[in-house]
């Protein structure tokens, strides 16, 4: 992604985050075609460097604009582990936004690069994602960054060995 694209997607996620905190009306800003492309994306928002929410889309449902704009709405308030962002906190939030590559069944968790690639893993009927970055911020190997997935999934830490769990890798963009 371009440098004016990533800028573009920041102020569209800070500017939703903001008409709806503040009751005002949204800015209008002009997207390029780029940013229509359908993609999945997260927005993570951080308050002193610690999580304060996070939600994206794993996949391309929407144009990555309008992702980046509903996400970041859904990671300010509708986090269930945060309460809803506050007026007072506004001013101290740090907003990333990562944007995925389609997502990669593998076979062998061999497969798998720590710093490289984020991890999605389906087992038993249910599922956790963990974005790239994610491990390389707490210092994980790939055993830890399985185990933690699993665990974000609400499964046993070693689910990912099951012959019923399917393990999907991608890549992320992030800014």
């Amino acid at each position: 992604m371009t440098e004016e694209e990533k800028r573009i997607l920041k102020e569209i996620a800070r500017s939703a985050i903001e008409s709806k905190l503040f009751n005002k009306e949204r800015k209008e800003i002009e997207v390029p075609e780029s940013l229509k492309e359908k993609k999945g994306a997260f927005v993570t928002i951080k308050k002193g460097g610690e999580l304060r929410g996070c939600i994206g889309y794993i996949k391309g449902y929407l144009p990555l604009h309008k992702t980046v704009e509903e996400v970041a709405i859904e990671a300010a308030f509708h986090d269930p582990r945060f309460p809803p962002l506050s007026k007072s906190e506004w001013e101290e939030i740090e907003i990333e936004i990562s944007v995925l590559t389609p997502l990669k069944k593998i076979k062998n968790v061999e497969e798998i690069e720590v710093g490289k690639h984020g991890l999605y893993i389906e087992a038993f009927g249910n599922s956790g994602l963990l974005l790239p970055q994610v491990a390389v911020e707490y210092g994980w190997d790939r055993i830890e960054f399985l185990e933690h997935t699993c665990y974000k999934a609400g499964l046993p830490k070693d689910a990912w060995k099951s012959e019923d769990a399917d393990i999907y890798v991608f890549s992320a963009e992030v800014f």
